[in-house]
């Protein structure tokens, strides 16, 4: 059995996370939907637990993050709060609740903290919803930035590859990082960005940054369907595959079907 890496076992907070960035210890975040996988990556030892709009695409088989709802993101991020003992959670906020002002972001991000009890929120973009980012802040809700690759823009950068590979759209970048750490963020996430842009951030932020196919950072993120093995054929270079589930559990299901309809489940120590 494997052997599970907590180097704290008190509840992960934005200070935590600093001090973890101050003493070069990794952050390891995963995404989850649900209670019970929930209290599976929390007892692991998963230090931020991300209820991601990619529930959009994992959940409910949408192409995009783009069609999924506040109120549904409410009620996935309530089940995994719910579950999580140590870890921070942290829930995105949906795509168009923070863009059209001020005062809608606000709303939109006090509802997501009163209805479902996590720990924080993530916003993408940078100095485009600056504004909102403080009005956010300001109310004391601990915010987590999101550069590069923003999947809420998909439709705007035209497709999912490598951003930040200009040297224009890179200066934009780190600008945009540290305007988020001045704002008050407590962390960044890094979505496919060259490995050099990210390694130039990591550097210049007190806070700490989290990639996901954007190389060595202060920690790592994955959806956690896709690092299981869940999702067959899916494949990009930054994932890597650490179960089958996808085999095991049709492999699990195909033999209950055959037990059920062979008569061989139940037998007599099965049933009252």
């Amino acid at each position: 059995m494997s052997a599970y890496i907590v180097e704290d076992e008190r509840k992960v907070t934005t200070l935590r996370l600093r001090e973890m960035k101050e003493q070069g210890r990794q952050v390891a975040m995963l995404t989850s939907y649900d209670f019970t996988m929930a209290g599976i990556v929390d007892k692991a030892g998963v230090d931020i637990i991300l209820v991601g709009d990619s529930a959009s695409n994992v959940m409910q088989g949408n192409l995009t993050t783009v069609p999924i709802t506040l109120d549904e993101m409410i009620v996935y991020a309530r089940g995994v709060a719910r579950a999580a003992q140590r870890a921070m959670v942290v829930s995105d906020m949906p795509f168009g609740t923070y863009h059209a002002s001020r005062e809608d972001g606000v709303k939109n991000a006090v509802r997501l903290m009163q209805k479902a009890g996590v720990d924080g929120l993530k916003l993408e973009g940078g100095r485009e919803i600056m504004d909102t980012v403080k009005g956010i802040l300001d109310t004391g809700i601990p915010v987590m930035g999101h550069l590069g690759l923003t999947p809420q823009s998909v439709y705007k950068f035209g497709g999912y590859g490598l951003r930040a590979k200009e040297q224009a759209e890179a200066d934009k970048l780190v600008e945009d990082a540290m305007m988020l750490e001045k704002a008050g963020c407590f962390a960044l996430v890094l979505e496919k960005i060259p490995s050099w842009l990210t390694a130039k951030v990591c550097d210049e932020l007190s806070i700490p940054v989290i990639g996901i196919g954007a190389g060595p950072a202060d920690g790592q993120v994955l959806v956690l369907q896709d690092m299981l093995g869940m999702n067959k054929g899916f494949k990009p270079k930054f994932l890597r595959h650490y179960a089958d589930l996808y085999t095991q559990i049709t492999d699990a299901v195909g033999q209950y079907v055959t037990d059920v309809k062979s008569g061989s489940y139940p037998n007599e120590n099965e049933w009252y």
